[in-house]
């Protein structure tokens, strides 16, 4: 019987949940396994290859390595070729195999959460690195109206922007916005005074964060009387398509919740 090998990658990661995700799921699919956490910072592409293989069969990958992953595979799903992002790594047959399920899985908690879907809706995107892509990615092949995109460097805004005929820099049009998503990390944020403009108490709020549970940004929007959601669905149906992806079936996300919350 092969005993997997699972890792999350990353920095920071010392709170990460991946592993308890991990070990939830090994016992979903009857597998055996163990899963730790390995601290990487970026620019390291060649230690994250070798890690590959030699002591990992499948990882999770997380800030700031989801770019960095691209580099590390001989094989990409198309869905992480066309975010230019990376979740999720394997280890199959000599090769290492890419793939992106963050874009999944917040579509999936938003309808397990809400029942919301995304079709014909204006969002609002906050950040414009790996996790910000996969989200934009996800939402624009869901069919929303449009996304507008607030990212402090303006050559990401530009790419997303260029990607796709409905998304656009958050500085050119101000509507009424459906759903906002946060993905930019807690420790580079601004504080703000107030909500952006366009959101109202009809506004769907969703920070990608789970740590705090809570941040002030989260805070802040369901003080206006939006309906809110942290990190924590996201995190667990991104995990779940991903084991979907490494070994097959059908785990569901909602069970996989009930493990971290």
């Amino acid at each position: 019987m092969t005993t997997w090998r699972l890792a999350v990658v990353g920095s920071p990661v010392e709170h990460s949940l991946s592993p308890q995700l991990h070990a939830a799921g090994l016992r979903a699919y009857g597998l055996t396994g163990s899963s730790t956490r390995v601290d990487m910072g970026s620019g390291r592409v060649e230690d994250l290859r070798a890690l590959m293989g030699a002591r990992f069969d499948a990882v999770s990958v997380t800030m700031p390595l989801k770019g960095d992953a691209l580099r590390v595979a001989d094989r990409i799903e198309q869905v992480a070729a066309e975010c230019e992002s990376v979740n999720s790594l394997r280890w199959r047959g000599g090769s290492v195999e890419a793939n992106s399920t963050d874009g999944e899985g917040l579509l999936s908690a938003l309808g397990a959460q809400w029942r919301l879907s995304v079709d014909g809706i204006h969002a609002v995107v906050l950040g414009a690195g790996g996790a910000a892509s996969a989200v934009v990615g996800a939402l624009v092949r869901a069919g929303v109206s449009s996304i507008a995109v607030h990212g402090r460097s303006e050559e990401r805004v530009a790419r997303l922007v260029r990607r796709y005929p409905n998304v656009v820099d958050h500085m050119v049009i101000y509507r009424p916005v459906d759903l906002i998503v946060n993905t930019i990390p807690v420790d580079s944020r601004t504080p703000s005074a107030a909500v952006m403009q366009g959101v109202t108490h009809d506004t769907a709020a969703v920070d990608i964060v789970y740590e705090p549970r809570e941040s002030e940004w989260l805070a802040q929007h369901r003080a206006l009387g939006c309906a809110g959601m942290n990190g924590l669905p996201m995190l667990a149906h991104q995990a779940a398509a991903q084991m979907r992806w490494w070994w097959g079936g059908d785990l569901d996300g909602e069970s996989l919740l009930g493990e971290i919350l």
